[in-house]
C-alpha cells in the first residue's frame, strides 16, 4: 500500500564556508515565525535506485530505499513545478513495492532499476511554529556523504518544508533571511542531483539517441520536435493516469491524437509506411483510456440537463435510476484503462515512438524551411475540414447528418493541431486560424455529446418503463437535447465564416 504526501520546499547551501561555519540563522520573528524547536538528530541511510541510463533522474524524479529516521521505507518523488513534489511512500522491503514500479512503468518499462548512488546524511531536525504553536515548516540541516562506484563526495544543504496548509510566502521570507546569512538557494534540483553531479557522473539523458534528427529551422527538425513533446506528455501523465490525478486521462488522450494528427497531417515529411502502425496502437490507447472518461462526461452533461427542468417536469426516480445506470456502466471500465497501461502492448508503442524519433523516417521534403512548408500542411487540413461540413449541412437532418458532422469534428481536431503545432514557426496568423478553428470544435463536439445524450436517454427511457417507472422525464431531456442539435447546425455556417479571416492571412 502506497501513501502520497505533497512536498512544497526549498533547499538551501551556504555560498561560503564562513557562512557554513557560522551555521543556519535563527529563524525566530521571520514572518510569522514566532519559535523554533529543537527536534533532535537522525541517522539517514537512502540508497537510490535508477536504470543504468539513470532516466528516472533525467526526468526529476527519484526513488530510494531508506532506513533510519521517523518515515523508513521506500520514497518515489514526482515533480509537480518547481520546489513541489509529490512524495510517494511504501513500506520498507527488499525490492521495489509494485506499485511504485507501476508508476515508474512508462520510464523504465523493461529497464531493470538498479542502486546508483547511496548517500548518508546526519540529519538535524527543527520546527518552525507561529504564536498559537501551530507547525509552519520542517528546518533540516544534513550533513551528507555520497557514495557512487568509487567516487564519494561531502556537502552540508539546508532544507525547509512547509507544513499541509501553510502559506508558501514563508519560503520567500526564509529566503530572505538565510540570503542575509550567506546561503542561497540550491542550484541542484534534489540530493540525488547533485550527488551525481560532485561524483563526477554525466548529465543523464533521457533515452539516448531519442533526440536525432536533422537541425535548424527545416520542417523535419520542427515536426520532430513536436512530436517528441507529444510522447513525453505521454509519458508523463501515464503515472498520473494510474494515481487517478485530475485531467489527467484527457491530457493523455489528447497526446494520443496530437500525435496520430501530425502523422497525417505531415505525411510528405515522416514516410506513414512507418507512422501508420503506430497511429493504429495509439488509436487503441485513447479507446481503452476513454470509456470511463467518457461516461463521466456523459453523466456530467444529463445531470446538468436534469437540474435545468423544472420540479415539476421530474417524475419518478429520476436520479436514482440515473445513478443505478452509471454505476453499470463505469464498473470495471478504470480496471481495463489500467490494465491496458499495464500491458506489454503499451510499453511496446512507446519503445516504437522512441525508435521513430531516433531514426525517423524523414521524406525528401523534411528538408524544406519550416516557415514556407508549414502553412501548406495547416492549410491543406482546413480545406479538408471545410469540405467535411459543407457535405454535411447539404444532408438532411438525421442519423446520416449526425454521423457527417461527428466526422466534421474529428477533421477540426485535426485542422486545430495541425495550426497549433505550427504557432512556433509561423507565429500570430496560425494562433488566430487555430483559436478560430477551436470555436468549430466545440460546436461539433457539443453537437456530438447531444447526440451521445439522446441515445443514452433512450436507453434510460427503456429501463425506466421496463421497470414499472414513468419516462416521461427521459423523455423531455431528449426532446431537449435534440433541440439543441438543431441550434447547433443553425449556428455552424457563421462560426465556420469566421475562420475565413485567419486561413486567409496565413495564405499571405
Amino acid at each position: 500500500m502506497a501513501d502520497t504526501k505533497r512536498e512544497i520546499e526549498r533547499k538551501f547551501e551556504f555560498r561560503t564556508t564562513k557562512a557554513g561555519r557560522r551555521g543556519v540563522p535563527d529563524l525566530t520573528g521571520t514572518a510569522a515565525i514566532a519559535a523554533v524547536t529543537d527536534q533532535g538528530t537522525a541517522e539517514l541511510d537512502a540508497v537510490y535506485y535508477d536504470t543504468p541510463d539513470q532516466r528516472l533522474a533525467a526526468d526529476g524524479l527519484t526513488l530510494r530505499r531508506r532506513t533510519g529516521g521517523k518515515d523508513a521505507g521506500w520514497h518515489l518523488k514526482l515533480p509537480v513545478a518547481p520546489g513541489v513534489r509529490d512524495e510517494i511512500t511504501a513500506p520498507l522491503g527488499d525490492t521495489v513495492p509494485d506499485a511504485l514500479t507501476a508508476l515508474l512503468r512508462s520510464r523504465v518499462r523493461d529497464t531493470p532499476l538498479e542502486p546508483q548512488v547511496r548517500l548518508l546524511s546526519s540529519r538535524h531536525v527543527s520546527h518552525l511554529l507561529d504564536a498559537d504553536g501551530t507547525l509552519l515548516a520542517e528546518l533540516s540541516t544534513d550533513a551528507v556523504r555520497a557514495e557512487r562506484a568509487d567516487a564519494t563526495a561531502a556537502w552540508t544543504e539546508v532544507e525547509v518544508e512547509l507544513a499541509d496548509g501553510a502559506d508558501p510566502a514563508l519560503l520567500d521570507a526564509v529566503e530572505k533571511t538565510f540570503r542575509k546569512a550567506g546561503l542561497r538557494v540550491s542550484d541542484a534540483p534534489s540530493k540525488l542531483a547533485r550527488a551525481l553531479t560532485e561524483t563526477g557522473g554525466e548529465p543523464p539523458a533521457r533515452i539516448p539517441g531519442a533526440d536525432t534528427g536533422p537541425a535548424g529551422d527545416t520542417v523535419g527538425a520542427h515536426v520532430l520536435a513536436y512530436l517528441r513533446e507529444q510522447r513525453d506528455t505521454l509519458i508523463a501523465q501515464d503515472p498520473a493516469v494510474r494515481r487517478g490525478l485530475p485531467d489527467s486521462v484527457h491530457q493523455m488522450r489528447v497526446a494520443t491524437r496530437r500525435l496520430r494528427s501530425a502523422f497525417k497531417t505531415h505525411r510528405r515529411i515522416l514516410d506513414p509506411a512507418e507512422t501508420g502502425p503506430i497511429g493504429e496502437e495509439l488509436r487503441w490507447l485513447a479507446a481503452e483510456l476513454g470509456v470511463d472518461r467518457d461516461q463521466e462526461v456523459l453523466l456530467e452533461r444529463i445531470q446538468t440537463r436534469l437540474d435545468e427542468l423544472p420540479r415539476t417536469l421530474v417524475l419518478g426516480p429520476v436520479r436514482g435510476r440515473l445513478k443505478i445506470w452509471n454505476v453499470a456502466r463505469r464498473t470495471g471500465a478504470r480496471r481495463a484503462a489500467l490494465a491496458a497501461l499495464d500491458s506489454r502492448r503499451h510499453v511496446a508503442l512507446l519503445n516504437a515512438l522512441d525508435a521513430l524519433l531516433a531514426d525517423p523516417p524523414l521524406q525528401k521534403a523534411a528538408g524544406r524551411p519550416a516557415e514556407s512548408a508549414l502553412p501548406a500542411a495547416v492549410l491543406a487540413d482546413y480545406e479538408r475540414l471545410g469540405g467535411r461540413i459543407e457535405a454535411a449541412l447539404s444532408l438532411d437532418p438525421g442519423e446520416g447528418r449526425d454521423l457527417a458532422l461527428h466526422e466534421a469534428r474529428k477533421a477540426a481536431k485535426r485542422a486545430r493541431y495541425a495550426a497549433e503545432a505550427a504557432a512556433p514557426a509561423l507565429g500570430k496568423p496560425a494562433r488566430k486560424l487555430a483559436k478560430a478553428v477551436k470555436a468549430v470544435q466545440t460546436l461539433l463536439g457539443d453537437h456530438q455529446d447531444g447526440v451521445v445524450a439522446r441515445e443514452a436517454l433512450r436507453g434510460l427511457a427503456i429501463q425506466a418503463a421496463g421497470a414499472g417507472e414513468s419516462a416521461f422525464t427521459w423523455g423531455v431531456l431528449y426532446a431537449r437535447e435534440e433541440a439543441l442539435a438543431e441550434r447547433r447546425e443553425r449556428e455552424l455556417p457563421q462560426v465556420w465564416a469566421a475562420t475565413a479571416g485567419p486561413a486567409a492571412a496565413l495564405r499571405g
